[in-house]
């Protein structure tokens, strides 16, 4: 149950991400069409989208790091068979989010990097 559990939260917050980027594409699509006419590289525009995704997902991770540390005294009496501060989980889960939030974030990069400057800038 708190396989499911994790795995939905997990699923929801790559939805999140993907949600909050989406809209900063959308809302910020005049500017990406002047960068493009202006000579900007896609794969610039690209790391730019990732890039902002990986900054947010890291703020969360540390907050999500540092409370579970102050928790660890409650985490105790909950774990089974890991310790409260196991070096493993403590390692892969920030990388596993890191590499959700990369995807998340790399698709509307990717329609970004995509836009035709000559439409985009006709458009509004």
């Amino acid at each position: 149950m708190l396989a499911i559990a994790g795995s939905m939260a997990l699923v929801l917050g790559v939805i999140g991400i993907y949600g909050v980027i989406s809209y900063t594409v959308s809302q910020r699509r005049r500017e990406i069409g002047i960068r493009l006419a202006l000579g900007a590289q896609r794969s610039g525009l690209r790391w730019m989208f990732v890039r902002s995704a990986l900054v947010l997902t890291g703020l969360g991770v540390a907050i999500g790091l540092g409370a579970a540390a102050v928790l660890t005294r409650l985490m105790k009496s909950l774990l089974f068979g890991v310790s409260p501060l196991d070096p493993l989980t403590y390692v892969s889960i920030p990388l596993v989010l890191a590499a959700c939030a990369v995807l998340a974030s790399y698709l509307p990069a990717r329609r970004a990097a995509g836009v035709d400057p000559v439409e985009a800038l006709r458009s509004e």
